[in-house]
């Protein structure tokens, strides 16, 4: 009920939000629909404020070629600055943004914050870039310069990477609701809120907090947040990782303190980062770096073991889950290879990479929370097998046999056909076990079971009501058809204790029949009739079949 509330809820906010965007509404008549109004202000382009440049401790001239400037366009776009004002000046002229306020930026560049000047041929003059010092040392800012075609293709195909990381994200979110729905397993939805988390991580991360508007209460605290989220989203990222390996089934009690120690780490990552001074920021967040660096190499040596002990790694709770894990963790030890060998491409698109890896991992877990969904559906299917079966027989319990009558009668009234259902009872079985023991009473309640079976032809129209009760169901038959089988039947199970080798045993069955009616208001009344007319043959001598009363049929002598 509260989530049929909620989706009707979240329905009428949908359609409340596009009448006002005007999304809903008479449609535009003509061939053609013009959108949006004239513009009232300059392009969002600004100057640099004497605050804004002395906090610019960075500052770099790009010369101009050998013979100066050719006179045409020159794009300069400036990338991986994380927080904090860019400055792009070239004489005279001077302009500034941020990488999370899209609106203070040259709307021609989406990723970065760029310029396009157009320096006169000959002109000796270089185009100076500055920005604030980074916190940590491996995020070097590029600066990108060419003609401004190319430079913006670069810029736009950024932003698609990273909007394409954020979208991803946020599906595997919904897909893992929908399966915590579907499954009521608590692993979905902590796999629901890591997704979310890693939507905002990359948001701080990659500037689209700020795009097309400021979207997140970033303002002039980029480093706060990034210290925070980083403290946050790695220590998260460590215990996915553990988890995904297979190190929670080594370690049994790995789980919940993990899982504690990465709530610790939300708590103190979220409130050193908010109170520290800016200069103590640096060193918290290159310890984080560090301890994650360590923690992962700790994590992929776990996953090396068990990948190489698969047999004792099985045994211990791993399963295919542990080789996704490893997989899921490989772009990181890419980067973490490149990193060490100073790859150019790898400080040019460290955003890029960074998503892509967090995108992988989220991809890969997703992957292994398929195979934990499809592994919860085969428990829960055996499980109701096992609720639904005899254990003795293998057939059909009294539970899942009745749900079955039902069914079948409910086919029989929308179809307007016959239902008959026998009801048979192993006469003296009492006598069986005291005779011939408990042992040799299983055997003919199996044997009888088998002959049942194999007689009526579908399984589940075969139901061991409990103890030597037997209940058949014969859709579509009825009379004469139905009474004739119950004989073949009957015969068949005295036949089925010659082929016990049991000295001394004998083994014979009376059946009820009864039919539906047109007055039967649900299945008890059927039942009812049958099993009258089962105690009705047996007080007739046993052995033998009796139909209901007032139906079709008449007593029958044991043959």
């Amino acid at each position: 009920m509260a989530l049929r509330l909620a989706l009707l809820g979240l329905l009428v906010a949908l359609w409340t939000w596009l009448q006002v965007q005007g999304a809903i509404g008479p449609q535009p008549q003509g061939e053609y629909l013009v959108a949006g109004a004239p513009a009232w202000e300059p392009a969002p382009v600004r100057g640099c404020s004497p605050e804004a440049l002395a906090a610019l401790d960075v500052r770099v001239e790009i010369p101009p070629p050998e013979g100066g400037w050719p006179g045409v366009p020159q794009a300069v776009d400036v990338f991986n600055v994380f927080a904090g004002e860019v400055m792009v000046a070239h004489g005279e002229r001077e302009v500034c943004g941020r990488m999370h306020d899209a609106g203070t930026r040259d709307s021609r560049f989406r990723a970065g914050v760029g310029m396009v000047v157009v320096p006169p041929a000959g002109d000796m003059e270089p185009i100076r870039v500055a920005w604030t010092r980074p916190l940590k040392p491996a995020w070097i800012p590029t600066v990108r310069v060419g003609a401004p075609s190319p430079v913006q293709q670069i810029d736009t195909a950024r932003l698609l990477v990273r909007a394409a990381a954020l979208a991803v994200a946020i599906a595997l979110a919904f897909t893992a609701l929908m399966g915590f729905l579907s499954a009521r397993d608590g692993v979905f939805l902590g796999y629901a809120l890591l997704c979310l988390l890693a939507v905002l991580w990359q948001a701080i991360l990659s500037g689209l907090s700020g795009y097309p508007q400021p979207w997140l209460p970033v303002g002039e605290s980029e480093w706060r947040w990034l210290t925070a989220l980083s403290c946050i989203g790695l220590s998260t990222l460590l215990y996915g990782m553990w988890l995904l390996v297979g190190g929670a089934a080594l370690w049994l009690s790995s789980r919940r303190q993990l899982l504690q120690l990465t709530l610790a780490c939300w708590i103190g990552g979220a409130v050193l980062a908010a109170t520290l001074p800016m200069a103590a920021l640096a060193p918290l967040a290159r310890g984080v770096d560090l301890a994650f660096r360590l923690g992962y190499l700790v994590v992929f040596a776990i996953g090396l073991y068990g990948a190489s002990h698969r047999r004792a790694f099985a045994t211990a709770g791993g399963s295919a889950e542990g080789t996704a894990g490893l997989a899921a963790m490989l772009p990181f030890l890419a980067m973490g290879l490149l990193d060490l060998a100073g790859n150019r491409w790898l400080v040019e698109y460290r955003v890029e990479a960074i998503q892509g890896s967090i995108t992988w991992f989220l991809t890969v877990s997703a992957y292994a929370l398929n195979l934990r969904l499809g592994r919860l559906r085969r428990q829960r299917d055996e499980m109701q097998q096992l609720a639904d079966t005899d254990a003795l027989t293998s057939l059909p319990n009294r539970r899942a046999g009745l749900r079955t009558l039902e069914l079948r009668l409910q086919q029989a009234r929308a179809g307007d056909g016959e239902l008959t259902v026998g009801f048979l009872d192993i006469d003296l079985f009492k006598r069986i076990n005291d005779l011939h023991g408990h042992a040799v009473g299983d055997r003919v309640l199996v044997a009888v079971a088998r002959v049942l079976a194999a007689a009526v032809g579908e399984p589940a129209h075969v139901i061991r009501m409990g103890g030597e009760e037997f209940l058949l169901l014969l859709p579509g038959v009825e009379g004469d058809a139905a009474r004739r089988r119950m004989e073949f039947l009957r015969r068949r199970v005295s036949e089925a204790a010659a082929g016990l080798g049991v000295p001394g045993l004998a083994v014979t069955a009376s059946i009820g029949l009864a039919s539906l009616r047109a007055g039967d208001r649900d299945a008890a009344a059927l039942l009812r009739r049958a099993d009258e007319a089962m105690y009705r043959a047996k007080r007739g001598g046993r052995d033998r079949v009796e139909a209901a009363c007032g139906e079709q049929g008449a007593p029958t002598p044991a043959e």
